[in-house]
């Protein structure tokens, strides 16, 4: 009886073994499971403002950072007013090269994707838009927010214009007469520009397989479409209430990447946020049309002011700073090239405060320079430069400068000693009696001098003032013997 209770203990023990081993490996896998799904990842971007050299440099730091940690996708919430085609140009290229899918989804509510917004939708591998946002109005505009010259008032073409472009225009112009509503142009450089820009908005479309026609005409007549009214022309490829919606309604679309097309996997992707810092927020302020303009007539008034008033240093020193802002905010010069530029000008701005002081005006310029400069190359490829590095020159700059000011101020505190001005407050002794002028000796020589008490021969005086050759004096002590 004994032997049969422990042959039953024994079996219970080993079904019990059994059952905990079984429970151990589902709960690994399951664990396993879950750690290879939580390690799928989406980045977020921002991009909220014009488009410009500061958000292309954010832009494509996302797309870098996306590929180093193997994220699935990169979604981009947009709402801008458009920005430089330069700029925008360059994300879409860096799009279009990408190795991560890269969804634009115009939100929140309210948004927009204007002029440069609706080419980066159309370029996307996922075109997206929240409810009650909007894109359009496409059309390339002058800096100053003028529309091209000749776009904004041209009517279709008389049967007389018609008949003559035939015979003189070229097969472009051909083309417009077969379409007499287009908008077109006044002059050959007009006709460039938006042809150009309507070639490549439509190359967009027909790549990701978008609405073409309303691609051009959203260049041409700068027309405008809600989201829903997107989604029914196919314009966009969804509307998503928020971020865990949008990747719901993508999973398993098949998108054209630059090695092919690729099947989407979004559910339930975990979502890494990749906002702008402050660096991308500051170089975003200065990359602002309205600021790169006003930073462009700075520039360029303050290096004439200085040129009209030679030694003025004030409107040369912030022109020449103004002007190097501007020329990258425009993207004459790359963030490299800018950066590296302004850290030169800083440092001979500094040099020049040591060398010829301007009471801080020349130290101050190139603090500025120097800071705006290394703030640029921080996250420039092969120019980074660390955060302590900038602040630690920085302020080693500035204390040479205050240096070199305090110690010029108190050289202009000293009494002078050349010149009339050193006599002043010098001794001297009265060679003769006299009441109101007469001859005192000062440093060897003999000076008239005239005084408004009698002074006695051997009396000590001092000068108060230097009236040409005659020397003002008041009495010190006692006659001597």
């Amino acid at each position: 009886m004994i032997k049969a209770h422990r042959h039953g203990l024994s079996g219970r023990a080993v079904v019990f073994a059994s059952l905990l081993c079984l429970a151990l490996g589902t709960a690994l896998l399951a664990w396993q499971a879950q750690a290879q799904q939580g390690g799928r990842s989406a980045l977020v971007m921002t991009v909220d403002g014009p488009i410009g050299p500061a958000i292309d440099d954010y832009f494509q730091r996302g797309l870098e950072r996306a590929a180093e940690s193997d994220a699935e996708l990169v979604v981009v919430r947009l709402d801008t007013p458009g920005g430089l085609d330069a700029s925008m140009r360059s994300m879409i290229s860096a799009m279009l090269a990408a190795e991560v899918p890269v969804a634009f989804y115009v939100s929140p509510a309210g948004a927009r994707a204007a002029s440069a917004g609706t080419y980066l939708l159309y370029a996307s591998h996922v075109a997206a838009m929240a409810p009650a946002t909007h894109l359009g109005s496409a059309t390339p505009v002058q800096l100053g927010g003028g529309g091209l010259p000749g776009l904004g008032d041209n009517q279709p073409p008389d049967d007389d214009a018609d008949e003559g472009a035939s015979k003189e225009g070229s097969g472009a112009e051909s083309a417009d007469e077969a379409e007499p509503g287009k908008r077109r142009g006044d002059t050959a450089m007009e006709r460039k520009v938006l042809e150009d820009a309507v070639a490549y908005i439509r190359s967009l479309a027909e790549r990701h397989e978008r609405n073409a026609d309303w691609a051009e005409a959203a260049v041409r007549e700068a027309v405008n479409l809600g989201a829903r009214q997107a989604l029914e022309k196919n314009v966009v490829d969804a509307i998503a209430d928020d971020l865990d919606d949008l990747l719901a309604r993508i999973d398993g679309r098949e998108v054209v990447m630059a090695d092919g097309t690729r099947t989407l996997a979004t559910a339930e992707l975990t979502l890494e946020r990749f906002d702008p810092d402050w660096r991308t927020e500051l170089l975003a302020v200065i990359t602002n049309p309205n600021v790169a303009y006003l930073l462009m007539i700075i520039g360029f008034y303050g290096l004439v002011f200085e040129l009209m008033n030679p030694g003025a240093l004030v409107p040369g020193t912030v022109g020449a700073v103004s002007l190097l802002l501007a020329l990258f905010a425009f993207q004459v010069l790359p963030i490299n090239y800018a950066g590296l530029g302004l850290i030169l000008l800083g440092l001979g701005l500094i040099l020049g405060e040591a060398l010829m002081p301007s009471f801080g005006i020349l130290g101050i310029g190139g603090i500025v320079a120097f800071v705006m400069g290394s703030v640029m190359l921080m996250d420039a490829e092969s120019l980074s430069i660390s955060l302590p590095m900038i602040g630690g020159v920085a302020l080693l700059a500035a204390g040479l400068m205050l240096w070199v000011v305090i110690r010029f101020l108190a050289l202009r505190r000293r009494p002078p000693r050349t010149g009339q001005d050193e006599l002043v407050g010098c001794r001297a002794r009265v060679e003769a009696d006299f009441t109101d002028s007469g001859h005192v000796r000062l440093k060897g020589e003999r000076w008239k001098a005239r005084s408004a008490r009698p002074l006695s021969r051997g009396q000590a005086v001092r000068v108060t003032a230097v009236d040409g050759l005659v020397l003002e004096v008041e009495p010190l002590g006692s006659v001597s013997n």
